[in-house]
């Protein structure tokens, strides 16, 4: 891939645009009135070897609001396509954002940046291009937080406010927001292919995406037909991916195919939020109102939109690839598809028991562990108990003594408001555990690297939101930024144990918005 090198460190790419602008449209950011830092991620930039000029400076400021391209930029709006909520859109694309270049690390890894709420692009379909401040300070802190909680994630480059008001339902503050992902190709980058340019188009981006994303396809057993191992390696990361949100109590809101990764990274986070009590058929997109995007539907919403990429992969999973294949070669082909569906099924299935297994502190957990598992998920949601603290305080119940009554040092016990239920099970848990012939202190260790005490809970990130939106006061969005990289920790501080609390009924947020 062509490198260009302005700065000493510092490289750039624009690899998409070798494949002809088919794949995106040149686009310019809009300048905005008053550009202000909100916050700039020194750590990432650093990794990115972005020149100190270009950083948390004036310069900087103008650059990641939007006010000025810079030379290494070519910005360009993609175009994918996608099924929002199971109906197809044929056109979709980048309708306020710009990728501006490739970054290249200094492991030689590239990182797509890309401005977000710069302004109107070729696919804003009437809309402004613009973001409120609201989803720009949401997407900031869950995208960091979920970095810190160990998960595949696009990351939080710099957010600054633009001095001007957007309207939505009334008039809010506007802010630009740069995300930084391994790669914005999604799913709905294969069907918008497949939709406007046939077969020849989607063999072209999946080369690229191989070539880019997937380099080790060529020298593994698969090199015979890359495009089934291709298809393999991003239902694995799917299934990776989704998992752990399962893990941590995550809900994405819209898994929409064009919010779902090739590189198998967390993208989007508009109505996403953590839950609070576990309850598994929990949604918060406010347009979900059957449920499809549910916390234990996400692994079957992976393989469905799974399905769809491997739809538009058919015509390359044999040897012909031209569009009049015989009936029995696309019949050979939908049969190595169905087979990469059900293998994501069987390794979803295995993940979700070590992942269970882990959080329950049982080595090697196998299928006779299910019904424990689902009995202590049962017990949390019968009696309405957050899903955090539960596995959390779990972990105390090994300590040989216990002292407190209340908080993150208290046992699992003190949460359930019949706790004779809970005893009975505790009692089958902590058999189980001893056939393991661990010590408790191995098996605490183990369940609090798997176990966050503190996550990003939906009424802090409202609490952030609103005195930014109304104060213009930030210090509430940067406390919670910096607390929720150490997620793991044992919560020891004033806020650090606030942070740790479940909310209060009158503080539970039930739904959230897109914010476009």
């Amino acid at each position: 891939m062509p490198i260009s090198n302005h700065h000493s460190e510092f490289q750039t790419a624009h690899s998409l645009r070798a494949l002809g602008d088919f794949y995106y449209r040149d686009a310019q950011p809009t300048a905005v009135a008053n550009a202000q830092w909100i916050a700039f991620n020194q750590d990432l930039a650093n990794q990115l070897n972005i020149p100190a000029s270009e950083q948390d400076t004036d310069e900087g400021l103008a650059i990641w609001s939007g006010n000025q391209t810079p030379e290494w930029a070519k910005p360009a709006a993609l175009a994918y396509a996608g099924h929002q909520f199971a109906n197809l859109v044929p056109q979709l694309g980048d309708g306020r954002a710009l990728l501006l270049a490739e970054v290249v690390d200094h492991h030689g890894k590239h990182w797509d940046v890309q401005l977000k709420g710069a302004g109107r692009t070729p696919f804003s379909r009437g809309g402004d291009g613009r973001s409120a401040i609201g989803p720009v300070l949401r997407e900031y802190l869950l995208s960091e937080a979920m970095h810190a909680l160990g998960i595949p994630t696009t990351r939080a480059l710099a957010a600054v406010a633009s001095g001007e008001m957007v309207f939505r339902d009334e008039g809010v503050p506007g802010a630009v927001f740069t995300r930084v992902a391994s790669s914005h190709l999604r799913v709905g980058s294969f069907q918008y292919a497949l939709l406007h340019g046939g077969n020849e188009k989607v063999k072209t981006l999946a080369d690229y995406t191989i070539k880019r994303h997937f380099p080790h396809i060529a020298k593994s057993t698969n090199a015979g037909n890359p495009y089934l191992a291709f298809l393999q390696h991003v239902a694995e990361r799917q299934a990776e991916l989704v998992n752990n949100w399962l893990r941590v109590g995550f809900i994405h809101g819209v898994m929409n195919t064009d919010n779902t990764s090739i590189c198998g990274e967390t993208i989007d986070y508009g109505p996403a939020a953590f839950m609070d009590v576990y309850n598994p058929a929990k949604v918060f997109s406010s347009i979900d109102r059957r449920g499809r995007y549910a916390f234990n539907k996400q692994p079957e919403i992976a393989k469905w939109n799974l399905a769809r990429l491997a739809e538009t992969l058919l015509p390359l999973l044999t040897a012909d690839e031209s569009s009049d294949a015989t009936a029995d070669q696309k019949e050979a082909a939908i049969a190595l598809a169905t087979r990469v569906l059900d293998e994501y099924s069987e390794y979803s299935e295995q993940l979700w028991l070590a992942n269970m297994g882990a959080k329950l502190g049982i080595q090697h957990a196998t299928k006779s562990d299910k019904p424990l598992m689902q009995a202590f998920l049962a017990l949390l949601q019968h009696q309405n108990v957050d899903f955090t603290q539960a596995f959390w305080q779990l972990a105390n119940e090994l300590n040989c003594t216990q002292i407190a009554t209340t908080g993150p040092q208290s046992p699992a016990s003190t949460l359930f408001t019949n706790p004779m239920e809970y005893t009975e099970w505790r009692q089958r848990w902590l058999e189980r555990l001893i056939e393991n012939d661990n010590n408790a202190e191995q098996v605490q260790a183990s369940m609090r690297k798997v176990n966050p005490a503190i996550i990003p809970r939906n009424h802090r990130v409202a609490e952030a939101i609103k005195a930014a939106e109304e104060d213009g006061d930030l210090t509430r969005f940067h406390e919670l930024l910096e607390a929720w990289q150490e997620p793991y920790k044992m919560p020891m501080s004033a806020l650090q144990v606030e942070l740790y609390q479940a909310p209060k009924e009158s503080e539970e947020v039930t739904r959230t918005f897109c914010g476009t």
